[in-house]
């Protein structure tokens, strides 16, 4: 509990246990376990003094409540980091987290396997606010050296990268980058703090979309960045001056659904790798890109760095025309088509890179699939796929 227990004590439970105390202290609230929903803008200051001075713990709404204290100091303790931030949106966290270590004139460089707003962002309004943005290929490692400018000032990774799946080797590109003098940051949704460490790694800011695994619920929207020292008060101060709050009940939810984080993360990793040996089988695939085969590019750097794999990964049809796909996507009882992923129920979507890769070339040699893998039935969830395989073939044929 974050007061009551010594951090020495909370560092060395196991993160499972963690989970269930992270952030929390009952005796500050009256005894009930849970942190409640503190909603409000207006806080009321005890004598003018505490006012003039804004020496009281809340000022205003949007600089802190109770709730988002007990997530954020949650979150920190999570990911071994100085301190978090929590807003509105995944995307919300990519833009604060480049904003709080960019400014007009700098350099940026980005893996071409990025989420692709966060593409948006980059050649949209960092441009207009004077920031140069270079992709770099996901499997550079520390050749990324060449690219450096003398203003160059960040680097941006996610591994793996978003629908391709291509792991990074972040930690040597954090050393190339570190030596400049750069900051980088990392997008971890999908291997969240408990299957990759990232500022043990090298990362100073990290971020993730609470939309997905922390919530676990599909029923939030909600980002996160956590900082290392060296990042932690300009990430503060960019969050302060934009007061990119997030929403009381959506904290209070995420922090529900912290509590059963890993339990799930693991029941999924789980149902993932087995429906990713599954498909490799089918006949109507042409291959699995998922980070724990020995084929994914990048396999041996996630062996060496990660701990696990989440229920997120895509496969690569056989060829096969845009109504075929469409026969077998259409008529799935159990994957739902949703651009998301990370909660309960399983997804698919397809998906193309090549419309918007700009230094390296997407060619996978047929239609490719995302898929989310939730918590049903394991041959509950083959079987649907082996109903849409044959919807596929027909189609395919006809």
């Amino acid at each position: 509990m974050k007061d009551k227990m010594p951090q020495e004590t909370f560092s060395r439970l196991s993160d499972r246990t963690k989970l269930v105390y992270a952030g929390r202290d009952p005796f500050e609230q009256h005894g009930f376990v849970n942190t409640p929903i503190y909603r409000g803008s207006t806080v009321i200051a005890p004598t003018m003094e505490t006012l003039l001075n804004r020496s009281g713990r809340y000022i205003y709404g949007t600089q802190g409540t109770p709730t988002s204290d007990a997530l954020e100091q949650a979150w920190t303790q999570i990911s071994k980091a100085a301190g978090t931030v929590c807003v509105p949106s995944g995307l919300a966290a990519v833009s604060v987290a480049l904003l709080s270590c960019l400014k007009a004139g700098d350099h940026l460089l980005v893996t071409d396997s990025v989420y692709r707003p966060t593409r948006v962002f980059c050649d949209g309004m960092l441009k207009r606010f004077g920031v140069e943005t270079t992709y770099f290929d996901p499997m550079i490692g520390d050749n990324i050296a060449s690219l450096f400018k003398p203003n160059t000032k960040a680097v941006f990774t996610e591994a793996p990268g978003s629908q391709s799946f291509e792991v990074q080797d972040v930690p040597a590109i954090a050393r190339v980058a570190h030596e400049r003098g750069a900051v980088v940051l990392m997008d971890n949704t999908w291997a969240t703090p408990f299957f990759f460490s990232p500022h043990e790694m090298g990362v100073d800011l990290a971020i993730e979309a609470g939309t997905k695994y922390l919530s676990g619920h599909s029923d939030i929207l909600l980002g996160l960045v956590s900082a290392n020292e060296r990042t932690w008060k300009n990430l503060r101060d960019t969050y302060d001056a934009m007061a990119i709050c997030a929403g009381p009940e959506d904290m209070f939810l995420a922090l529900r659904g912290m509590r059963t984080m890993l339990l799930r993360l693991k029941e999924q990793e789980k149902a993932a790798l087995d429906m990713a040996h599954w498909l490799k089988a089918q006949p109507d695939v042409l291959k699995v890109l998922h980070p724990a085969l020995p084929d994914c590019p990048g396999h041996e750097i996630w062996k060496r760095d990660f701990t696990g794999s989440s229920g997120l990964f895509s496969i690569i049809l056989k060829p096969a025309s845009q109504n075929a796909v469409a026969a077998m996507l259409d008529d799935l009882a159990l994957f739902g088509m949703g651009y998301s992923w990370g909660g309960f129920e399983s997804l698919i979507i397809p998906f193309d890179c090549a419309t918007y890769r700009t230094v390296t070339k997407w060619n996978p040699g047929g239609p490719a699939l995302r898929i989310q893998i939730g918590l049903e039935d394991v041959k509950d969830l083959q079987a649907d796929l082996s109903a849409g395989f044959a919807r596929l073939r027909a189609a395919h044929n006809a």
